[in-house]
């Protein structure tokens, strides 16, 4: 049974590949995130996973160019809903590749963090599963989160500090006006 896994990274692709393995999938990667912000931070992931795999025997696709227009372009005055758009972009495009490749199944390894929407991941795979004729094989990778996350720090792999896009790197990094306020006071 052949899989396709979307990979958002390489730390959270070391749990769900050992289970994939251990239940007898032969899993292959597709890199996809064109969400990712700024163009050195998508490099970084890219480069980590590339090594990852060399050193796992992970076969990968990975992303023509970098388009981080076509996401912003989608999300601009929807910055609510970014998550729903960006799940559904990546799940679709794995749906496709796993259909051209005739995989049995498509997964994500967004299903590795405990900070994404796993009922939205699902119900979109799920969705998308139905219409390209390639079911999504949903795990709760969250399980062996801790393990990853020690697995990669063991390997001394590039760890991402925010999720990918724009937004969530403003989120993690930003501290608020109150910061630029208490900062105004300091000046006068």
């Amino acid at each position: 049974m052949k899989v396709l896994l979307h990979i958002c990274c390489a730390p959270c692709t070391i749990y769900p590949l050992k289970v994939l393995r251990s239940e007898g999938f032969e899993a292959m990667g597709f890199f996809y995130n064109r969400n990712i912000h700024p163009y050195q931070e998508c490099q970084r992931r890219e480069n980590a996973l590339k090594a990852y795999a060399e050193q796992v025997n992970l076969k990968v696709i990975y992303q023509d160019g970098y388009d981080m227009e076509t996401f912003l372009q989608n999300v601009v005055f929807r910055e609510e809903e970014r998550c729903a758009y960006c799940y559904h972009d990546r799940l679709k495009t794995t749906a496709v590749i796993a259909r051209r490749g005739k995989f049995d199944y498509f997964t994500s390894t967004l299903l590795q963090s405990k900070f994404q929407k796993h009922d939205m991941i699902r119900s979109i795979g799920e969705s998308l599963g139905k219409s390209y004729g390639v079911p999504f094989l949903y795990r709760d990778f969250r399980e062996g989160w801790k393990e990853g996350v020690e697995a990669s720090k063991r390997l001394n792999m590039y760890r991402q500090q925010y999720c990918g896009c724009i937004y969530s790197e403003k989120e993690r990094f930003y501290k608020g006006r109150e910061h630029v306020a208490k900062g105004m006071e300091q000046i006068e």
